[in-house]
């Protein structure tokens, strides 16, 4: 079931954070990155400024996803998903709720590592498209976006 997280929720999601990232982390050889390393302030603190939606089974939270729009763009962050739970459907479920939260914004954007190559394909495949690239230390992050609204049909 996918419902809007709360405050309550910020403990466990961030738990979940932590695990799920476990696999960015080895895959880039970097176990500094800002998912790993935020704090429960922190995730607390980005209730006042983000939506955020949770997956629950069995009374246990599976998966999130959390967005804010700025100036007509959702920022979408942190998709998660149990590493118990993939392959199932459910972030894609995440971003439905989050994509159908945000109906009045004129475009998504997201990013992630250029070697995430399952986050990548999930994007791509709900219309996210390349846009710009950064390059840090130990990785490349990959801008995608989604153009929405009457934007997008010109």
């Amino acid at each position: 079931m996918i419902t809007r997280a709360n405050l309550a929720d910020a403990a466990e999601i961030l738990a979940l954070q932590k695990l799920a990232y476990q696999s960015e982390a080895e895959r880039y050889n970097d176990y500094t990155l800002p998912p790993l390393s935020q704090t429960l302030a922190e995730i607390q603190a980005d209730f006042d400024r983000m939506v955020m939606f949770k997956a629950v089974i069995d009374g246990q939270i599976v998966g999130s996803v959390r967005g804010q729009e700025l100036d007509g763009t959702c920022h979408i962050g942190r998709l998660i998903v149990h590493p118990d739970f993939q392959n199932r459907g459910i972030g894609n479920k995440l971003m439905d709720a989050l994509e159908g939260h945000f109906t009045h914004v004129k475009r998504f954007e997201l990013f992630t590592g250029h070697l995430s190559d399952p986050a990548l394909h999930v994007y791509r495949k709900r219309g996210y498209v390349d846009f710009k690239r950064k390059e840090l230390d130990t990785h490349t992050l990959i801008y995608l976006e989604k153009i929405v609204g009457k934007e997008a049909d010109l």
